[in-house]
């Protein structure tokens, strides 16, 4: 049963009566782990690039004919700096790797610019860019991408996605880079297991529908259904920016007074929770970040967050540099990367957090 609200959608729950999730969360994907393991040659791959992007970078060592082109087309009109902080990260390992490059970035809104999204991808692909870098969260998204593998010879990386499409198996793209989905939120839920007591009711705040809702959501909440300790009392699709997740929080602690922690798919979600909390006095309840960006820090040392995923932000620009460079040299290139993470709890030392934002930001704080 579905509740439409103008900003949001509520997702009603019933105590104790709820039918459990499949045990596949992401239905009709190959999760990242069994991706590597169905296929041993791409993990011999991903693992060799994922040294790669730990190291300093080697120049390039074939000498190009002509500029490559790229198209960037990002959701990066958010409170989280994941999306601007992937891109400087990108441009500065292509100038260190010695690359001679052509880049047009199209910055848009998260769940709204979808016109805008459309106009920018015919573009690229009507100028026959060489690689073009989007992601891949809605239908829409979906048969774009499908166009691209298709009918053209770009090469498409997408972004903020580690699960490779089952249905496209003779013709992936270039290739898929991100944080995994599925390990940062089972990182989360394990920290909350310990973190809140038996019995508790919890609630969650999804992105916008689509596949990070799935692949974050689903998955945290199948981790806690599999504990048998926790009761979800509400959940919500938000529309991925602050004021949805603020007024989303609003209502669930209205209904629910008896949650004892929020899970938050996504940083602007989160933070518009922490400004419904406050305003609240509710700071008994427990509320999560995810990706650990410059935002979502400083929740955490003004004391308005209580723990993040943090992800090693720029690893995904170096490998998608990291990525052309090989191609460019004629080397095969894994289908799949992800990126490291590191859980970051209120509790945790100035100089712990400086030393994990000196690794993450290495690039992109420069």
């Amino acid at each position: 049963m579905k509740k439409t609200f103008s900003l949001l959608t509520k997702i009603l729950i019933i105590s104790c009566s709820s039918p459990a999730l499949s045990s596949e969360s992401l239905p009709g994907y190959w999760e990242y782990s069994e991706f590597l393991n169905e296929f041993p040659k791409q993990g011999q791959l991903t693992k060799s690039l994922t040294q790669t992007v730990r190291g300093p970078a080697i120049p390039l060592t074939t000498k190009q004919k002509e500029p490559v082109t790229i198209s960037v087309v990002y959701p990066g009109q958010q409170v989280s700096d994941y999306w601007v902080r992937n891109i400087k990260a990108f441009e500065s390992r292509m100038d260190e790797l010695g690359i001679d490059y052509e880049i047009n970035q199209v910055f848009t809104r998260p769940n709204v610019d979808i016109r805008q999204q459309s106009v920018s991808l015919m573009e690229a692909v009507k100028n026959k860019s060489g690689y073009l870098v989007f992601t891949l969260d809605t239908t829409r998204h979906r048969k774009f991408v499908e166009h691209v593998l298709n009918s053209t010879d770009t090469k498409l990386i997408l972004q903020n996605i580690t699960t490779p499409v089952k249905d496209w198996a003779d013709t992936q793209p270039f290739m898929y880079v991100g944080f995994d989905h599925v390990t940062g939120s089972n990182v989360l839920a394990d920290y909350f297991k310990k973190a809140v007591p038996d019995a508790s009711a919890y609630s969650v705040l999804y992105f916008s529908e689509g596949y990070v809702s799935d692949a974050r959501g689903a998955t945290f909440i199948q981790n806690m259904n599999d504990a048998n300790r926790y009761r979800l009392a509400s959940s919500y699709y938000t529309k991925a920016n602050k004021e949805s997740g603020y007024k989303a929080t609003l209502d669930t602690l209205s209904e629910h007074p008896e949650i004892k922690f929020i899970y938050a798919c996504a940083t602007d979600v989160a933070l518009g929770a922490v400004d419904a909390i406050n305003e609240l006095d509710r700071g008994d309840v427990v509320i999560n970040g995810w990706g650990g960006g410059s935002a979502e820090l400083e929740a955490i040392k003004n004391g308005d967050l209580d723990v993040t995923v943090m992800r090693m932000n720029d690893d995904t620009g170096i490998a998608m540099a990291e990525a052309i460079k090989w191609d460019l040299e004629g080397k095969a290139v894994p289908t799949v990367y992800s990126g490291d993470f590191e859980l970051v709890t209120s509790n945790d030392s100035a100089m712990k957090i400086e030393q994990l934002k000196a690794q993450a930001f290495r690039y992109s704080d420069k």
